[in-house]
């Protein structure tokens, strides 16, 4: 059973699900789920630990099949190697020993035989890498061996490796996990700034809504097979939450900032925040 979601755009956009059920066996994650992100849309996902959040994405990244209903991004049945699609996914340290450079690793969200062979087709991609480097303001460190780079550093690259091909669609999952606060503010800006200036889609998983909440125009929120979707002031309330964790959940605005509470075992503080480990 699911809460029905709020009035939304009538028209397909660049991601459009209908009908969508989502289970692993005997559980269903997610049903009758109808959305449609338009071109440069900031939709955010939020849920508890197995919610179902990870595997929305990767439903769009053509790595998992619906249980039920339809789903077109860009255009297409969602399939592996779309280059119309950028991903960004959570921030991990890489190992110290990995000499790869900065612009190696952005270079791999391009197909390279794509661009043909001889200096002309060199030229070509060097050209985008540089592009997408300049983007994220990465130039200072794109020759230097990622594993001596920052956490930090390291998340502005993956950004750009999801640029470099010019999506009309980012996929973020957690990409701010594990950031300091200064680093979650400039991830966010790099991903704020792409789809204003291009008019690209995002749909950003996380736990945290507070480091993107001016930026996001709606909220996707997932619990326990149930969901509301709307404008944050809709969705992040003492009424909504309680009603989709079927318990007493109290939402305090601070400062501009957002805080949730549950008021019994089995809800922790701030419920969202919970790292999430999907089925597999």
């Amino acid at each position: 059973m699911t809460v029905e979601p709020d009035a939304q755009t009538t028209a397909t956009g660049v991601i459009s699900l209908r009908g969508a059920t989502l289970g692993y066996g005997d559980r269903i994650l997610w049903s009758g789920l109808d959305l449609d992100v338009t071109p440069g849309e900031f939709v955010v996902v939020l849920g508890p630990n197995g919610s179902g959040k990870t595997s929305l994405l990767r439903v769009l990244l053509g790595l998992q099949p619906l249980t039920a209903g339809t789903v077109r991004i860009v255009d297409a049945p969602p399939g592996r190697g779309n280059r119309r699609i950028g991903y960004i996914p959570q921030q991990r340290a890489m190992e110290e020993s990995l000499v790869m450079r900065g612009r190696d690793l952005v270079g791999l969200g391009l197909d390279g035989h794509r661009w043909g062979v001889g200096l002309r087709g060199m030229r070509a991609r060097r050209a985008r890498v540089d592009a997408a480097l300049a983007e994220v303001a990465a130039g200072g460190f794109a020759d230097a061996p990622v594993g001596r780079l920052s956490g930090g550093e390291q998340q502005r690259l993956r950004v750009a490796q999801a640029l470099v091909s010019d999506p009309e669609v980012l996929l973020c999952d957690e990409p701010l996990l594990s950031l300091d606060l200064a680093n979650q503010q400039v991830v966010s800006s790099l991903i704020d700034r792409r789809r204003r200036t291009a008019g690209t889609a995002v749909l950003f998983v996380t736990h945290e809504i507070n480091p993107v909440l001016p930026l996001v125009d709606r909220v996707l929120y997932l619990v326990d097979g149930r969901f509301r979707i709307g404008a944050p002031d809709e969705v992040m309330t003492t009424e909504t939450l309680s009603e989709l964790y079927r318990a007493r959940v109290d939402v305090v605005r601070v400062g501009g900032q957002i805080h949730v509470v549950g008021a019994q075992p089995g809800l922790c503080e701030q419920p969202h925040h919970l790292h999430d480990e999907e089925p597999s």
